[in-house]
């Protein structure tokens, strides 16, 4: 009987990650022309973009707008999807040199996509990426055996610093959950309303040996809001428009 009842649970727990429960859909039109990855918000596609906030609590005490406030904006074409990220954090911190050790005790952007809005478990698959964009560009996610990678040709990205402010510029190609790491791997072409999955948020570290904030993009229920980087059921959903 004992054993009935964990095949019950057990399946639970699996069915808790195989859907989608994050409701949320954004509309992002596209970049009629397509913009220069240099960290400037002057691209035709960001003027009239609208800002959406990262305000999201998901780790971490309570902070205040002077020691971290977060934005971004988002754009399209064939071959990416664009995002400007507005970053205002009084310390910056990169304190570890290998890009594959702790890198989300770091300040780092972490882009969440799901390349078929499916949602359900990604924490060791390519079911959905969680990248972690790191102050000196580099990208990191766990692979199928639960080891980092570098995934630096997924994302070309600059990031402009002046005085408290960062802006973070990104080309973001998209692939297919079938990726086979090690292989060759072809990005998808981006089309009208083609429906992703997709979260943001922000590793903010001012002097700590661990991250103190984790700051997203999307309202998380219950009290483990720490679930991104595993399900993908809480991204939103981006739906590409003219």
């Amino acid at each position: 009987m004992k054993y009935g009842l964990l095949t019950v649970l057990i399946t639970l727990a699996c069915y808790s990650y195989s859907q989608k429960t994050n409701q949320r859909v954004t509309q992002v039109k596209k970049a009629t022309l397509i913009p220069l990855i240099d960290g400037r918000r002057d691209d035709d596609c960001w003027v009239d973009a609208e800002w959406y906030d990262l305000d999201q609590r998901w780790l971490g005490e309570e902070y205040s707008k002077k020691d971290f406030s977060g934005r971004y904006k988002l754009s399209w074409s064939k071959d990416a999807l664009y995002l400007l990220v507005e970053i205002k954090d009084d310390v910056l911190l990169d304190k570890t040199p290998d890009p594959l050790k702790a890198w989300w005790d770091d300040d780092c952007v972490e882009v969440f996509i799901d390349e078929d809005n499916s949602g359900g478990d990604h924490q060791y698959s390519h079911n959905a990426f969680a990248y972690h964009v790191a102050l000196n560009y580099n990208v990191v996610d766990l692979a199928p055996d639960g080891k980092p990678r570098l995934y630096n040709d997924h994302i070309q990205v600059k990031r402009l610093q002046k005085k408290n402010t960062s802006i973070w510029e990104m080309a973001i190609h998209v692939y297919r959950d079938d990726y086979e790491d090690g292989k060759k791997n072809q990005p998808i072409y981006l089309q009208r309303n083609k429906r992703m999955g997709f979260a943001l948020a922000y590793c903010d570290n001012d002097a700590s040996a661990e991250r103190e904030n984790f700051i997203g993009s999307e309202v998380i229920e219950g009290e483990d809001k720490n679930r991104g980087w595993i399900d993908a059921g809480i991204f939103g959903t981006l739906v590409l428009v003219d």
